[in-house]
């Protein structure tokens, strides 16, 4: 284990100083194309702070111009978070503002700085280390390295392991100076960061959604599908008349499942395409249809309903809709011989929906990942109600699901 966080500190010190050299590189560019101004300004005669105010500006000025456009700041958030510091993982979008374009304007700038000075260290460390170690006296005159007088073998090697770590501990202060200092910069105001949050929040919470659409509507319907299909099969030979009709409840569920497709595929363009693009999803109204459907896949349903269903809230009696769906279409998967019992309860201040069915007979083995009970779980936490699932001991499987019903009567 200390093995392996040695290596991996190790990475991380290489991948700073891959972001150091890139940001010295893009100095060196800039260099060059200005080394005949830079030479000039420098030549003119001026004050030499003059001088030097004007070179830098010089120099300087490119560099935050190019930083203050908009589209640098994702790129300079991806070399951060993938080169100087692992740990920040925030994308941030392109500069709107002038805050957002200053703030990246000065990384730029200390990038290109901090890798220009990291460069400098390597090309005169590395020499001057290998000139303390076969010249120790300069190279015959030669001014750069007389601090280094001659000396004894050992002497000159620790001059040239001092002169080395002084190239490699300068980079490396500078790289996590830079880390430290990167996502600072790159962070936008809160007001930014929290609706960042809450577009990401909003994304996933559509993903979810279409999941439990997806699985639940066209899941139930490709299930209907297939267990009439296999009946169809079976009686083909025997009852042509029977897988007549169980091919005709075939179409039907595949015609279902397109219906509800193209509802959920109406959901992902709902914003695009503004209010009433989307057709009304179904609810406690459709249950007749529901049951209808898997009466006909062979399962003997029984239906016990109370209370107003019709003046429930949308939203409580689309989710207990999917709910009983669900439940139904886990009898036809796991159950497809045994008889089913659903309940609605309407009448007290709680949607009670209890589902249960025989074990006898199940189908060993067959599972179907546990995505649908999931979906419920997801559903019924959404409207803060509670669900059970499971054996109920006396050798049958029962769903139960409590809505809490705060507004009957809302707006559809």
């Amino acid at each position: 284990m200390a093995h392996a966080a040695r290596g991996a500190a190790v990475r991380r010190s290489l991948l700073r100083w891959l972001y150091l050299l890139i940001g010295g590189a893009l100095g060196i560019s800039v260099g060059l194309v200005l080394a005949w101004p830079a030479e000039a300004l420098a030549t003119a005669g001026l004050p030499p702070v003059v001088a030097g105010l004007l070179v830098l500006l010089l120099v300087g000025a490119p560099v935050l111009a190019i930083g203050a456009l908009g589209e640098v700041r994702p790129v300079e958030a991806v070399a951060v978070g993938g080169l100087l510091a692992p740990g920040y993982t925030e994308r941030p979008g392109p500069a709107t503002t002038w805050r957002q374009r200053s703030r990246t304007a000065l990384l730029l700038a200390l990038h290109v700085l901090a890798g220009s000075a990291a460069g400098a260290l390597l090309v005169i460390g590395f020499p001057s280390a290998v000139l303390v170690l076969v010249e120790p006296d300069g190279g015959g005159g030669v001014d750069l390295l007389s601090w280094a007088s001659p000396g004894p073998w050992p002497l000159r090697l620790l001059l040239a392991v001092g002169v080395l770590l002084l190239g490699v501990v300068g980079g490396e202060l500078l790289g996590r100076g830079l880390a430290a200092l990167a996502p600072r910069l790159l962070a936008g105001p809160a007001a930014e960061r929290l609706a960042a949050a809450e577009a990401s929040v909003s994304v996933l919470t559509g993903r979810d959604r279409l999941a439990r659409e997806l699985h639940d509507s066209v899941g139930h319907a490709l299930s209907l599908a297939s267990v009439q299909a296999g009946a169809a099969r079976r009686l083909l030979v025997r009852d042509p008349a029977a897988a007549e009709q169980a091919i005709r409840a075939t179409e039907d569920a595949t015609r279902r499942a397109l219906v509800d497709l193209d509802h959920v595929l109406g959901l992902l363009r709902e914003e695009e395409a503004g209010p009433g693009a989307v057709a009304p999803a179904p609810d406690l109204r459709d249950l007749d249809a529901l049951v209808a459907t898997a009466r006909a896949a062979g399962a003997a349903v029984t239906v016990q309903v109370s209370g107003a269903v019709d003046a429930l809230p949308a939203v409580v009696s689309r989710e207990a809709y999917r709910i009983v769906q669900e439940g139904l279409t886990n009898v036809l998967r796991h159950a497809p011989g045994a008889g089913c019992a659903v309940q609605v309860d309407a009448g007290g201040s709680d949607l009670v929906l209890r589902l249960t069915n025989s074990t006898a007979g199940a189908v060993v083995g067959e599972t179907g990942g546990g995505r649908g009970l999931l979906g419920v779980t997801e559903r019924v936490r959404d409207l803060r109600g509670s669900v059970t699932s499971g054996p109920d001991g006396d050798g049958r499987w029962q769903l139960a699901a409590r809505l809490p019903v705060h507004a009957r009567g809302a707006a559809r």
